[in-house]
């Protein structure tokens, strides 16, 4: 799949972005004014205050705004609320051909070009998005469940043939609670860090391009995996520049940077601050360090060997000796405005969470309080970073306007198949550690990882007995361990997996290295990762 290059001759897009960040901006005042922010977030508390316990009670709201109270036991549960609705299989199919679609249209000579266009890709990511809505608008009528603001079981109309508040259920639960916080955390570290450059062009030797690796892999943990990977991706390429052989180098730089090495720290990667938010323990994920370190240990060490023996070999003498006289220090420009902005949207990521009080105090951030502010930062950056910066690192929005066109439809399109997964969880005979990391990971591998680690978080749940609290992890430590290291490891094994894997691919195709395609890539997670995680998996559960 080859994306559209940065055009440095095209209107600058910067003033757009400024001015929508600016309207966002002011239409939330507005809507401070109004108190609307503030009462969804009134909402989210009221119904978190209990929901940390299994055996407490816990207030259920339903469409029409009224909180029942019941123990969160199911029968109780079913007893008090309409037995949630089952989507049929067969409603999975759209999620099916939108990743097909990704995998294959690239890869035919009547539809490589026109799949290069992000619109053509928003085209059919939305209406395979407008087909699974439809089905809820027309072919559904049982009650769903809902995420947004808080939670609601939201129930069909009788006799009514337009199901409008299925649909509009279907619509807050992928997009305004999941999809929004998503791609704002990913275009504010995406477009930060695009300020930042690190320049210089050292020697493209296995040593140095191992260094870039490890580095990306401990600092994905602290500035997140998106920015980690937004940060290193273009000094790495600008090093191998020189070189032919560079496809192995990205493979490998998705693996850790994008995915192995973010799981010390909840904003590391997506799955793990979802935990956080479920009442996991800030630091809990520190204790997953020994698997970290030797998954990316081991990682490493292949690179080494495949780059050192088999690629550096293959380079042409002439372009190696290029490559040792085109060296140049390394230097970092922007880092002054850019290094803060970044620590603060970790900040607004980990403090302004509707659901917890601000550490110190009883307030509760007002709803999209934090998705406003990481905006904010994103002005700030525009509006005072230097442009040439941006116009160095040839900084484009293609590779994330690809990553929200493909992901608005995944994000819709996968609500069938989060729903059967939630129902039928434990019909799965999931219950060991080994069977949550495989099931996890597989499924984190097509259903993007985050709510993936969601449902099996709550699947986990429901087998803690009745009675028994754990108060760092909320379930069984064991099955948090297994769920947090299958979401994360088993992101890196398609494209789709994490947010970041989509973004390196397409800055790199712009650069001119010419990626492998979705199946293309799975040989190489399929060869190197899979014995990895199966020694990790032996080790570590």
């Amino acid at each position: 799949m080859q994306s559209e290059p940065a055009n440095p001759t095209a209107t600058d897009p910067t003033s757009r972005v400024l001015a929508g960040i600016t309207t966002l901006i002011l239409a939330y005042v507005i809507a401070l004014c109004l108190g609307g922010p503030q009462y969804a977030t009134q909402l989210v508390v009221s119904q978190e205050t209990d929901h940390e316990a299994d055996h407490g009670f816990a207030p259920l709201r339903t469409n029409h705004g009224h909180e029942t109270t019941g123990h969160q036991d199911e029968p109780h549960r079913d007893a008090v609320h309409p037995k949630l609705g089952i989507p049929g299989m067969v409603w999975v199919a759209p999620f099916g051909v939108l990743l097909l679609s990704i995998a294959i249209l690239p890869l035919l000579p009547i539809t490589r070009h026109w799949w290069e266009s992000n619109l053509h890709r928003f085209y059919v990511a939305g209406i395979l998005g407008i087909v699974t809505l439809g089905y809820y608008l027309i072919g559904f009528n049982q009650p769903l469940e809902g995420h947004w603001p808080a939670h609601a079981v939201v129930t069909p109309v009788p006799d009514t043939t337009l199901q409008w508040s299925l649909a509009w259920n279907v619509v807050a639960n992928a997009l305004l609670h999941e999809y929004i916080p998503f791609i704002v955390l990913l275009l504010s570290l995406y477009t930060i860090s695009g300020g930042i450059r690190i320049e210089g062009n050292l020697a493209a030797h296995p040593r140095t391009n191992i260094s870039f690796l490890a580095i990306g892999g401990l600092l994905a943990s602290f500035i997140g995996t998106t920015g980690a990977a937004m940060l290193l991706i273009r000094p790495l390429l600008e090093t191998n520049k020189e070189r032919n052989h560079v496809v192995h180098t990205v493979v490998f730089f998705i693996f850790i940077v994008c995915n192995c090495g973010g799981c010390l720290l909840p904003i590391g990667d997506p799955p793990l601050f979802l935990g956080y938010l479920r009442g996991v323990n800030f630091f809990w994920t520190f204790s997953l360090w020994p698997s970290w370190l030797v998954v990316n240990l081991i990682l490493l060490f292949v690179y080494w060997v495949w780059d050192r023996y088999f690629c550096y070999p293959r380079e042409a003498s002439h372009d190696l000796v290029r490559d040792e006289h085109e060296k140049r220090q390394i230097n970092i420009r922007g880092w002054i405005l850019g290094a803060p902005l970044l620590i603060g949207v970790v900040l607004c990521v980990a403090l302004l969470d509707p659901s917890k009080p601000l550490p110190g105090t009883d307030w509760h951030a007002p709803l999209y309080l934090r998705e406003i502010s990481q905006l904010l930062l994103v002005g700030i950056s525009l509006l005072f970073g230097r442009r040439v910066i941006r116009q160095d690192n040839k900084f484009s929005y293609h590779a994330i306007l690809e990553v929200a066109a493909l992901f608005f439809g995944i994000f819709i399109c996968m609500q069938p198949a989060l729903q059967i997964l939630d129902a039928r969880g434990r019909e799965m005979g999931v219950e060991t550690p080994m069977q949550f990391f495989w099931t996890t990971g597989g499924l984190s591998s097509v259903l993007d990882n985050a709510p993936t680690y969601v449902v099996f978080f709550e699947t986990a749940r429901t087998l803690t007995p009745a009675g028994v609290f754990h108060p760092e992890t909320v379930i069984d430590p064991s099955l948090l361990v297994a769920i947090s290291l299958g979401a994360v490891f088993l992101g890196a094994m398609t494209y789709i997996g994490n947010g970041p894997n989509f973004m390196v691919k397409a800055i790199a195709e712009s650069a001119g290295v010419e990626m492998p395609s979705f199946f293309g890539y799975l040989k190489y997670s399929v060869c190197v990762l899979l014995p990895i995680f199966l020694l990790a998996s032996i080790l570590f559960l």
